[in-house]
């Protein structure tokens, strides 16, 4: 009996840091397995991706030899397949990769009749469950656990889109354009007015009591004329007598 493969406690997971379109209707993406593998894998040795529908999990078997691998096409009556065949080192803690790998991503599989391995994208939100296996020449060598159930996004039919949202949306701008336009007009209008009145205002002030002001300010400081004295001889009567 060929001797089973032993058993990581790695648990594939979708990476839980903000990443632009981690799960799509049709793809989702995980973390890479770096260093899982370390201590298992040779050289020629390859790590597959199988990827099954949750409750198609429990029934997946290990493929013996690649040959025996579960095409991508045979997902909606096997209910699973296996994909992203890597070599081994590709996974080891020394070697440069990207951080994450996507699932179903490779939109050409769906017109292919090969039988080799295809990432194609996923027909059905699911959810899915998906583990790494290490498979040598003589078969499986090692494997992780089954991920979590991942969920993929519902497409959303344009059948049910209410466009009234979009009307309402669209009264609701127009009449608070209105609005503003008329509190603009108000408010120009309110300030003319003050305008006028604040100007009138100072109009009468300069006519009225300021005048009377300055012209008392004049007055007031102008010094008051002295008597003149008389010619010399105006004093004197009858004449001839000074």
């Amino acid at each position: 009996l060929p001797t089973p493969p032993a058993r990581l406690p790695y648990v594939p997971h979708v990476p839980p840091m903000a990443l632009l379109g981690k799960v799509t209707a049709t793809t989702f993406a995980l973390e890479r397995p770096l260093c899982v593998f370390d201590g298992h894998a040779d050289a020629s040795d390859a790590v597959w991706l199988a990827v099954a529908f949750a409750n198609a999990s429990a029934t997946f078997r290990n493929p013996r030899s690649r040959a025996e691998v579960p095409p991508y096409k045979q997902l909606p009556t096997a209910r699973s397949y296996m994909t992203l065949e890597t070599a081994a080192a590709t996974y080891s803690c020394s070697a440069p990769s990207p951080p994450v790998l996507r699932v179903g991503g490779d939109t050409a599989c769906r017109d292919q009749g090969r039988q080799d391995p295809c990432n194609g994208p996923l027909p059905s939100p699911g959810p899915y469950r998906v583990k790494f296996l290490l498979m040598g020449c003589s078969g499986p060598k090692a494997e992780t656990r089954w991920s979590e159930p991942i969920l993929l996004r519902r497409a959303v039919s344009p059948g049910t889109i209410d466009p009234a949202p979009t009307r309402r949306g669209s009264d609701v701008v127009v009449i608070a354009s209105i609005l503003a336009s008329l509190g603009a007009v108000l408010a120009t209008a309110v300030l003319g007015a003050l305008g006028v009145k604040a100007w009138g205002s100072l109009c009468r002030q300069d006519l009225g009591t300021d005048a009377f002001t300055r012209r008392s300010y004049r007055t007031h400081h102008i010094p008051p004329v002295l008597p003149r004295p008389p010619p010399p001889g105006c004093g004197c009567s009858p004449p001839g007598l000074c």
